[in-house]
C-alpha cells in the first residue's frame, strides 16, 4: 500500500503558506498607506483661517461690566481679560509660555496656574513659579465707545511686564 505524503496539498496554489504570505502582504500595504497619510498630514502646512481682521476681534463687554482687580475667562477667544485695581485692562493668553498647556485662574491664590508642570503667574502674567521661561503672552486691547475689544489675531510675545501693555478707558 502506498503511503500518502501529509505535507502535499492536492490543490496547487492554495497552500497555507501562500495564503498567509498574501494576508501579511495586504496588511503591510495597508500599514504603509496609513504611515504615509499620517506623515503627509504632519508635514503639510497648517490651514489658517483667512479673515478680514475684524472677525477675530472679540467684544468682551462694556467697561463698567468688569469689576476692579478681577479676571474674566474668554475660553473661545483663548484669553483671560484682567481688570487691574487701577482700572486698566490686559488680555492675557490661556497658553502657558512653557509648553502651551491651558492655564487656569485660581481665585483664592490670585494667580494663574499651569496644570501640566506647575508654573504659576501673577495677575499680569509674570512668572511666579518656573519652569515657564517668560510671562504669558498678551493680546492687544482697544476700548471704543466704552466697549472693551480684544484682537485675538495678534498674540504678543513678551519677556517682561511693562505698564504700557495695560489699556485704560
Amino acid at each position: 500500500m502506498k503511503e500518502k505524503n501529509k505535507h502535499t496539498n492536492p490543490e496547487p496554489g492554495t497552500s497555507r503558506r501562500r495564503f498567509l504570505k498574501k494576508v501579511w502582504g495586504v496588511l503591510g500595504i495597508i500599514a504603509g498607506v496609513e504611515v504615509l497619510a499620517i506623515s503627509a498630514g504632519f508635514f503639510s502646512p497648517s490651514k489658517r483661517n483667512v479673515t478680514n481682521g475684524s472677525r477675530n476681534i472679540v467684544e468682551a463687554g462694556n467697561v463698567g461690566d468688569f469689576k476692579l482687580n478681577s479676571v474674566f475667562p474668554f475660553r473661545s477667544g483663548k484669553f483671560y481679560l484682567v481688570r487691574l485695581s487701577d482700572g486698566g485692562f490686559l488680555a492675557v493668553s490661556l497658553k502657558c509660555s512653557h509648553l502651551g498647556c491651558s492655564v487656569l485662574w485660581n481665585e483664592d491664590k490670585k494667580e494663574f496656574i499651569c496644570p501640566c508642570h506647575a508654573s504659576s503667574f501673577d495677575l499680569v502674567g509674570k512668572v511666579i513659579n518656573p519652569p515657564a521661561p517668560r510671562p504669558l503672552d498678551t493680546f492687544p486691547v482697544k476700548i471704543e465707545q466704552g466697549i472693551v475689544k480684544v484682537d485675538i489675531n495678534n498674540p504678543q510675545r513678551r519677556n517682561n511686564f511693562n505698564k504700557d501693555q495695560v489699556v485704560y478707558a
